[in-house]
Order: structure tokens, then sequence, then C-alpha cells
């Protein structure tokens, strides 16, 4: 069972994105090191016309223009992360594996000053971590060490973001999760299942074929990033 660390406190925690980063960072790139370079060049079916390849490099220069504060207007829209991924089709995957993991160092401290406005992009980054085991066949996709961290910051995301209501009863975390904005307009869903197919509705990833029960509230609802 795991037990998320402040999970439902409203208080942020300006450490948490960074430590996410760093947690995930050391589980991940040395995996993907050790990875055959014809397993760069597999689709990932959470992001439509993107190779494992392109994922990392979307990663790196998210992180690296946090990093270098390079927040240009239409940054982190489709066409600007094509021009991220575009810029290093000449690199190496080693040289995309050196920022990345560059990248997961240096952006915790910024992220931390930032007041808040930049934390959705750990989450993001630990998704797509995911996202990447997910395309690989690695087991535990959306899960593993970084998962407290991640639902922690996720429940607060979807406070501040005012998004739909829902109490989550995790089959694998020992306490429930309050997430979105109780406001009394509208009475909390509830979810029932495990909390990687949590972080796969959330973040409008498959959860074909999973066990679980979701009432009050359409799946369509939670999607953080649909439209």
């Amino acid at each position: 069972m795991t037990t998320p660390a402040d999970v439902n406190n409203d208080v942020r925690d300006p450490e948490l994105p960074g430590r996410l980063l760093a947690t995930e960072r050391d589980a991940l790139l040395p995996w993907l090191r050790a990875r055959a370079a014809e397993d760069f060049a597999v689709p990932v079916a959470a992001c439509p016309g993107w190779t494992v390849r392109d994922v990392l490099a979307h990663c790196s220069a998210a992180l690296m223009r946090v990093v270098e504060s390079r927040f240009e207007e239409g940054v982190f829209s489709p066409e600007s992360n094509d021009r991220d991924i575009a810029a290093r089709a000449g690199w190496s995957d080693a040289q995309v594996l050196d920022e990345l993991e560059r990248g997961m160092t240096l952006a915790g401290p910024v992220i931390a000053r930032a007041g808040g406005k930049l934390d959705a992009i750990a989450l993001g980054e630990w998704v797509h971590g995911g996202d990447v085991r997910e395309a690989l066949g690695e087991p535990g996709a959306y899960g593993g060490p970084g998962l407290p961290d991640a639902l922690a910051l996720l429940a607060r995301v979807t406070r501040e973001r005012g998004h739909v209501p829902l109490h989550a009863d995790l089959d694998d975390v020992d306490e429930p999760l309050r997430l979105g904005e109780a406001s009394g307009e509208r009475p909390p869903g509830r979810f029932i299942g495990d909390a990687a197919t949590l972080v796969r509705l959330y973040t409008g990833r498959p959860a074909d074929g999973r066990d679980y029960e979701l009432a009050g509230v359409e799946a369509a609802e939670l999607n953080l990033y649909k439209g």
C-alpha cells in the first residue's frame, strides 16, 4: 500500500514537484540508458505520431525551458512541442537522455520558486514517463516510486483549477483522495479502483479493460488535458 504525504493538504509544498522529478530521474534514466537503440523508435500510443525518442525530447525541452525561463508566446502548444522535437533531430539518443537528466535535476528549484504556476509540468513529466514505460511493455506504468508525490500533486492541481469534485478510494493507497473543488454546487463523484487507473483517467490515457468503478461523473470530465 502507498501513503501519499499530505495528499489532501491544500497548502502547497514547494519541494514536491522537484522531489517527484528527482525520483523519476533516478528510476527512469538508468533504465532508458540500458535500452536498445531500436526501442527509441517505438511509437507511443498515448502521444499519437510520437516515438519514445520524441516523447523524451519533448520532456527534456520542456524542462530546459523551465530552467532557462524561456516562455515565449505559444510555448507548449502542439506546434511549439513539434519544433522542440525537430530541433533535437540531429542529436544522439544519449544526448537527449543527458539533457533530460539535467532538466530533471535543475528544474525542481526553479519550479519551487515559481509559486505553483509551473507545478503541473512536473506531473506531466512523470506521466510521460508512464507513457514510455507502457510503449516499451514495462510493467508499472503510471505507478512506481513517484506515485505518492504524483497523487499529492494531482490532487492539489485539480483543486486549484476548480476541477470537478471526486472522492477516490484507491485499492493500493491507504488514504482516500479528495480531488477537484468541493464547492457544494455539485456532489463529489466517486472512484473505486487502483491509482494507475485514476491517473489514466485524469490524463486522458486509455483505461479500457481496467477494473474500476466511476459514479456521479463522466470519465471525460476528469481529463485535465481535454480541449
